[in-house]
């Protein structure tokens, strides 16, 4: 049988818009960085993370319509927020520090307590629809965010270019998918720390330079580790053994929680120090405000000839700053800044906002 020109032209303009909707995303990474892991069930794509910066920003993905993914992890923040801890809907008490999203599609486990989460698509269910804490609210029997989503035209038009191949269907698993490509893209690797790496001598500081070297002197860079520096493990650092304060509170005992056994009280995953200046307060309960605290408290008690030195009434007061100096230039301007990662202004050739 012959198709008709007019057929035929329109099957090669559909088959021409699927082709483009599919585009591959173009990772723009600096030489010797190898694009991030990405499972082969969901494929990053232009039009993914298209619909999946504008979920990430989106209220509606809460219950009440108060708490959008953005709301706690704040851009200008390099992704994560000045709270010891945030609440969720209704006032919903908070439990611990919100992480920074800088180069999360490198690291495995992705959570401060559980080594059980190993994908994006897999955890963003913990903040929609977990109950401890509670955060989006989201219930977890029912279709109540999907069909939200479908009511809006533009959100069908996007679901369609991103999933072309599942029909286009709103669903909660093709929202996970959608963020989990967004988020995949978050990308730091233009610091100051970075372009010295990359050969540009005066990128830092001399006192950056001698706090890199006290960095791993110090034993920093044996859990901080590698381009991300975080060795995705677990770690007591000694938080609560400090000050009389004794053991854990229960209402989070690290990993302990997942794997009860006592020696894991106390043990949460060692944090990325991308942009650390940049995410304060720090510790899995944000109750450390500042690097020199942070610094102080990660070896108090530990080693008594490293504590003088770190101590800012000893001899050598220009260790704790030289350290601090270092962890600035690991602070990416224009990742806090660049509009691919903003709230988005537009959808379907019209202004959100």
């Amino acid at each position: 049988m012959r198709l008709g020109r007019g057929l035929f032209l329109a099957i090669a303009v559909l088959c021409a818009a699927a082709a483009a909707r599919a585009e591959p995303y173009a990772w723009h990474l600096p030489p010797g960085v190898a694009p991030p892991p990405v499972p082969a069930d969901n494929p990053v794509t232009e039009a993914k993370v298209t619909l999946g910066r504008r979920l990430f920003y989106d209220a509606d993905l809460s219950l009440d319509g108060t708490i959008a993914c953005a709301t706690c992890h704040e851009q200008h923040r390099a992704f994560s927020e000045g709270n010891a801890t945030h609440p969720g809907i209704g006032g919903a008490p908070g439990l611990r520090n919100v992480m920074g999203l800088a180069n999360v599609a490198y690291f495995d486990p992705l959570t401060w307590n559980d080594p059980g989460f190993h994908r994006l698509e897999q955890q963003m269910m913990q903040p929609i629809e977990g109950t401890h804490p509670v955060e989006m609210g989201m219930p977890k029997s029912g279709d109540v965010l999907a069909r939200r989503l479908r009511s809006d035209a533009c959100y069908r038009t996007m679901f369609k270019a991103a999933f072309p191949g599942d029909g286009g269907k709103i669903t909660t698993a093709n929202v996970t998918r959608a963020i989990a490509a967004f988020e995949r893209t978050l990308l730091s690797f233009d610091a100051p720390y970075d372009r010295f790496q990359r050969g540009q001598k005066d990128a830092l500081s001399p006192q950056a330079k001698r706090g890199a070297k006290l960095f791993a002197d110090d034993g920093c860079s044996t859990c901080h580790t590698g381009r991300n520096f975080t060795d995705n493990a677990f770690h007591n650092i000694g938080l609560y053994n400090l000050d009389g304060k004794g053991a854990y509170p229960a209402r989070d005992q690290g990993l302990q929680a997942v794997t009860g056994k006592a020696a894991d009280e106390g043990k949460f995953r060692t944090p990325s120090l991308r942009n650390v200046a940049l995410t304060a307060p720090y510790m899995h309960d944000g109750s450390v405000k500042t690097l020199d605290e942070a610094i102080a408290r990660h070896f108090k008690g530990q080693n008594p000839r490293r504590d003088a030195r770190l101590d800012r009434k000893g001899p050598d007061t220009h260790v704790r700053t030289d350290i601090i100096a270092f962890l600035r230039s690991l602070s990416d301007t224009g990742f806090v800044h660049d509009p691919r990662f903003s709230l988005p202004a537009t959808a379907c050739g019209k202004k959100l906002y």
